[in-house]
Formats: structure tokens, C-alpha cells, sequence
């Protein structure tokens, strides 16, 4: 039996393992999202304890985003190389080692510093995450299983964050909201070793570089435009230089990926339509999800004078909505198929936000939870759907590729919500009026995502619209 045969052979008898596999492969991403809300209810904190100013503190939280998106593609492109498994927990030694420089940190520079190489670390686990699930799980209707969970597993993960965030912000510190993913990244590595077969490898898949090059240029302008706005102003020289190299940075991808022997991005699997309508759908949907939290965060402790466990607290009915809208998603989906459930997550989330943004300058808490609920609940009940549409319809041999292009676009999406959100606290005449205009881009972005959700997720049964 060739070494190839073997692993196949491996891969398919830990089809078998079940809910071990699964678990060994979501305690991954777990600490990801873990990461992620956990930071965002301590940013305040941080700021002020590190005398760091709002921009700054955009970069305590873009930094991790910006590396977390523009290296996504090379983690999907390492994994189809060197094996999934192998890159995956290569991933998450690096980010637990990062996590404990965040928790050392004296400055805010340093604390960014770290948080670029957990976003490193992060995009090596996310893209083999779902490769390792689509290798373990070889029916449809098993993958779609897995992949719900996995999806649930982000929202314990997003649920469980802002709660376990403010309380070790009001207990031990803000330091140990990064200390904290250390020894989850350690039962992680036991898990995916001992439950989690070998994966194939195709020692002649490119890396790319230069491709990468413009990807990574590309998201850094984006952040730096979005980010420094609040600070400098939408008409200042940096601002625009930024926003102007953007595209340029977009058409060198492309002109890279068309010229290249062995892209990291095939051109021709952006020509399948749920491909890329998929990755759409997850970039609007982060950027309107977490452009909220981040945004509420902020409001919830600046303007309201909630302490960090209160909000987390506050925050709680909308990423706890997330834990149950991805497990209802995965139960639904095998009845009406996911271009329903995804049109009306997309909806729910632009009804939520809308209302926020119509509730008045000084609305009851109350008056604001049924709005987050329905953000955090459309967000989740979209996410296992677009999940499902993007991986199916990509061919196996470019998986990771897949989960990479998808998580990418998420990722961006996440870092343009943070960075524009910001922005118009900063920019705004009055703090509350930043909010609330935040709230209504954040609703649009969720329409625009139903929108390309009718047009490019399949009907059950239907054709998927080309590929490579």
C-alpha cells in the first residue's frame, strides 16, 4: 500500500471516531472565536491601562484580523501541501505562544505586535479546521452534520467570550483573556493527534508569494483606511492614499493569479457561483456582526458605565443566540436546504440592527436586546448555510483553498466592521449618533447579503454553477 493509501485508509477508519474527531478539530477554532469576543469587552480596559487611544486600541483588535485574513489563502495552500493536520497544529502552537506574549505585554505596540502573530497562528488552524472535517466526514449529509456543529461551536465559543472576557477582566486582569487560550491549546493538540488521522499531501501545491504579496498589501491598505479615518479624518492624505492603493493591490492578485503556473487561488473556482457568492455572504455578515459588538462594547462601557462582566453581560442574548441558531441551521438544512435559511438569517440580522439604529439617542436596555438577538441570531443561522455552499461546491482537491477563500473574506469583512465602526465613534458629533449610524451600515450590509444569497445560493437539488 502506498504512503498516499495509507493515510486515506487512516482517514477513512477515523471517520469512525465520530464526536472525537470533531471536538479534537473545533477545540481549534473554539479558541479562536474564544479570542476574538473575549478581547473585544476588554478593549476598554486595555486602552486605558496601556494609556492607548482609541485608534490604537482598533489595532490591538484589527492587528490580529488584518494577519488572521491576508494569510488564510498560504494556511489553506500550507495544509493542501504539508497535510492538514500537521499545519493545523502547527497553528496552534503559534497562537498559544502569541497569547502568552499578548498577556505579557508592557505597551500597546507590543500587545499589537503579539496579536499579529495570533493572527498568524489563526490562519493556519481555520482553513484545516474545515479541511479536516470534510476529510473525516465523507457523506453529505455527515459533513453537513459536522459542519453545523462546527458552527455551534463558534457560538459557545462567541457565547461563552464577553462573559468569561469581563469576568477575568474584573477578577485577574485583562491579561488573562490571553493567558487563558494556553491551556486550551494544549488539550487541543492532544486531541487532534489522538483523534484526528493524518491527511493527505500534495507536495507540489505552489505557495505563491508573490500572490500572497498583494493579498497582504491589499488588506492592510483597507485597514489602515478604515482604521486611521477616525483619527485623521476620511479626506486626509493617508486615508485616501490608502483607500487608492486598494485596488491596484486587488488587480495584481488577479493579474498573479491568472500568469501563475499553480495559483493559491484557482480563478476558475471563483467562477462557481455559490463559491463566490458564499464568501460575499460571510464577508457582509461579519462585517456587520462584529462591527456591532465592537461598536456596543464600546457604547455599553463609555456611554452607559457598565464594568466589563456587565458587558459581557449586556452582550450575552446576541452571541447567545448564535450557540442555538447554528444547531437549529444544521437540523433545518436537511429539510428545505440552505438557501432559505440563509435569506432569512441575512433578513433577521437587518431587521436587528435597523431597529437599533431607529431606537432613539438614549434608548432602554431593554429596547436593545431583541435588536442584538436577532444580529447574533441571523449571523449564526447564515453562517453553517453559506459554510455548507461553499465547501460543496468546491472539488476536494482544493478544499483547503475553499475553507481558506471563505474564511478570508470573513475575516476582512470582520476587520472592515471593526475599523469603519470605530471610525464613526470617532468621527461622529456625538457618540450615541456614531452608534446608531454604525447600527444602519451594519443593516445594509446584512440586506446586500440576502441579496446575493438569492442569487447565487442553489436551490436544493439544483445546479451549482460551475467550478474549476
Amino acid at each position: 500500500m502506498t504512503p498516499g493509501a495509507r493515510v486515506r485508509a487512516g482517514a477513512e477508519d477515523g471517520a469512525g471516531s465520530g464526536l472525537g474527531a470533531l471536538f479534537a478539530v473545533c477545540a481549534g477554532y473554539f479558541m479562536v472565536i474564544l479570542d476574538v469576543t473575549a478581547v473585544n469587552v476588554a478593549v476598554p480596559v486595555i486602552g486605558r491601562e496601556l494609556s492607548a487611544s482609541l485608534t490604537a486600541v482598533q489595532w490591538v483588535t484589527n492587528g490580529y484580523t488584518l494577519t488572521f485574513a491576508a494569510l488564510l489563502l498560504t494556511g489553506g495552500a500550507l495544509g493542501d501541501r504539508l497535510g492538514h493536520r500537521r499545519v493545523f497544529c502547527a497553528g496552534v502552537v503559534v497562537f498559544g505562544v502569541a497569547s502568552a506574549a499578548c498577556g505579557l505585554a508592557t505597551d500597546v505596540v507590543v500587545l499589537t505586535v503579539a496579536r499579529l502573530a495570533e493572527g498568524v497562528g489563526a490562519a493556519l488552524i481555520v482553513p484545516g479546521s474545515l479541511a479536516l472535517l470534510q476529510q473525516v466526514y465523507r457523506s453529505p449529509a455527515e459533513r453537513a452534520r459536522a459542519f453545523g456543529l462546527w458552527g455551534s461551536m463558534a457560538g459557545v465559543a462567541a457565547s461563552v467570550g464577553p462573559l468569561l472576557g469581563g469576568l477575568l477582566v474584573g477578577t485577574v486582569g485583562w491579561r488573562w483573556v490571553f493567558f487563558v487560550n494556553v491551556p486550551v491549546g494544549v488539550l487541543c493538540i492532544a486531541l487532534t493527534l489522538r483523534r484526528v488521522p493524518p491527511s493527505v499531501r500534495q507536495p507540489g501545491r505552489s505557495l505563491d508569494w508573490p500572490a500572497q504579496c498583494a493579498l497582504v498589501a491589499l488588506v492592510a491598505l483597507l485597514t489602515t483606511a478604515l482604521n486611521e479615518a477616525g483619527r485623521l479624518g476620511w479626506t486626509a492624505p493617508l486615508v485616501l492614499g490608502a483607500a487608492a492603493l486598494c485596488p491596484v493591490a486587488a488587480a495584481l492578485f488577479v493579474l498573479r493569479e491568472r500568469l501563475a503556473r499553480s495559483p493559491v487561488l484557482p480563478l476558475p473556482l471563483l467562477a462557481s457561483r455559490p463559491v463566490a457568492g458564499g464568501a460575499a455572504i460571510g464577508l457582509l455578515f461579519n462585517f456587520a456582526f462584529y462591527g456591532m459588538v465592537f461598536t456596543a462594547s464600546l457604547y455599553f462601557q463609555h456611554e452607559r458605565g457598565l464594568s466589563p462582566l456587565r458587558t459581557g453581560l449586556a452582550l450575552f442574548p446576541a452571541v447567545a443566540m448564535s450557540m442555538f441558531a447554528s444547531a437549529l441551521s444544521g437540523r433545518l438544512a436537511r429539510r428545505t436546504g440552505h438557501r432559505p435559511l440563509v435569506i432569512t438569517g441575512m433578513l433577521t440580522g437587518a431587521a436587528g440592527l435597523a431597529g437599533w439604529a431607529a431606537a432613539g439617542a438614549d434608548p432602554a436596555y431593554a429596547v436593545l436586546v431583541v435588536p442584538m438577538m436577532c444580529a447574533g441570531f441571523g449571523t449564526s443561522f447564515t453562517l453553517t448555510g453559506a459554510t455548507a455552499t461553499v465547501m460543496s461546491a468546491a472539488p476536494d482537491t482544493h478544499a483547503g483553498t475553499a475553507s481558506a477563500l471563505f474564511n478570508t473574506t470573513r475575516q476582512i469583512g470582520s476587520a472592515a466592521g471593526v475599523a469603519l465602526g470605530g471610525s464613526l465613534l470617532a468621527s461622529a458629533a456625538d457618540f450615541t449618533g456614531g452608534v446608531r449610524l454604525s447600527m444602519a451600515v451594519g443593516a445594509a450590509a446584512y440586506l446586500v447579503a440576502a441579496a446575493v444569497a438569492v442569487a447565487c445560493v442553489p436551490r436544493p437539488g439544483g445546479r451549482s454553477g460551475g467550478g474549476p
